[in-house]
């Protein structure tokens, strides 16, 4: 009777570890189902979203190339300048959201143009970006660096400058880009460049292809347009955004003729752009994509090329 009962007790035993197993291996299958489907919907919510980011890329081409028929100028009183409203995106089993904005890169300081078609520091330039560091509360130092960091040679710049021999006694080691930016977050890696300086200085510079690339200060910041010249001051930039605000300034040359003492820097000013950089951002579900474009506008109704894209960052 005793082996009986100790017989039944260890099958009892048994089928509960069965079912115990057996429930945790179905529960286990379950959970790794339900991760396989979400990360499967994931990437086609993901790449439902790149899309969407590149309809609205083709969108604002259009835009860019009407606008260009339309008029010579480029201001901020413009369709292009508007900020893109939130539209739906059409899905029938979830909710979606595309949203974006389109930014004039020549009203911001091309970084690369420290740096003249004869691969030699262009002094004017060199002082105005020194100018705009002061304004935003930056060690204009950063000048110097940013000019050695694109030029080609390994000479060191005084007194602001560092090339190789600085950089690789850091931990960890690195080298100098020498060559011009294809991105202006590259500037983050200048010797003494910390976050929260190049966050105050990225919304006023810019990293575009070519050489001597012109400023236009219809849609230029307030910070860059003081940059011009030393005696421009707050007051001078704020009387000169108040007469751009609707359809920009009527004489370039005439207006900013008097304010900068410097011809070469009065030379490089228009009222026109060719480049622009897109942000898109499409929110499908809870996948969230962010899409950056730079955009090249050729002249007088000229297509519009796109020459960069990126996701998450600029």
């Amino acid at each position: 009777m005793n082996t009986v009962r100790r017989a039944r007790g260890v099958a009892l035993i048994t089928a509960m570890l069965i079912t115990a197993l057996t429930g945790s291996l179905a529960a286990g299958l379950a959970w790794n189902n339900a991760l396989d489907v979400r990360r499967t919907m994931s990437l086609l919510f993901h790449e439902q979203g790149m899309q969407v980011a590149l309809g609205a890329e083709s969108w604002i081409r259009n835009i860019l190339r009407d606008d260009s028929i339309d008029t010579q100028t480029d201001h901020l009183g413009e369709l292009w300048a508007s900020e893109l409203p939130g539209l739906p995106v059409d899905n029938d089993s979830v909710q979606g959201a595309v949203t974006g904005k389109l930014e004039d890169l020549q009203g911001r300081f091309n970084v690369n143009n420290l740096i003249d078609r004869n691969g030699d520091i262009d002094q004017a330039r060199l002082e105005q970006f020194q100018r705009l560091l002061v304004i935003l509360d930056i060690d204009p130092g950063i000048a110097g660096l940013a000019a050695d960091w694109i030029d080609a040679d390994q000479n060191a710049s005084f007194p602001d400058g560092a090339e190789d021999s600085i950089y690789t006694s850091l931990t960890p080691p690195y080298r100098t880009f020498n060559r011009s930016l294809s991105n202006v977050t590259e500037l983050s890696a200048l010797a003494g460049m910390d976050k929260a300086s190049f966050d105050r200085l990225l919304p006023h510079i810019t990293a575009l292809p070519g050489v001597d690339t012109a400023l236009n200060v219809n849609t230029a910041t307030a910070a860059v347009l003081q940059s011009l010249d030393a005696n421009m001051d707050a007051s001078i930039v704020e009387s000169l955004i108040s007469q751009r605000e609707e359809s920009g300034f009527d004489d370039i040359k005439a207006t900013f003729g008097t304010l900068v003492t410097n011809p070469a820097i009065v030379l490089r000013l228009e009222g026109s752009s060719r480049f622009f950089q897109l942000k898109a951002v499409v929110q499908i579900d809870t996948v969230r994509v962010t899409y950056y474009s730079l955009l090249l506008r050729e002249p007088d109704g000229g297509p519009v090329i796109t020459i960069l894209r990126s996701l998450g960052t600029i």
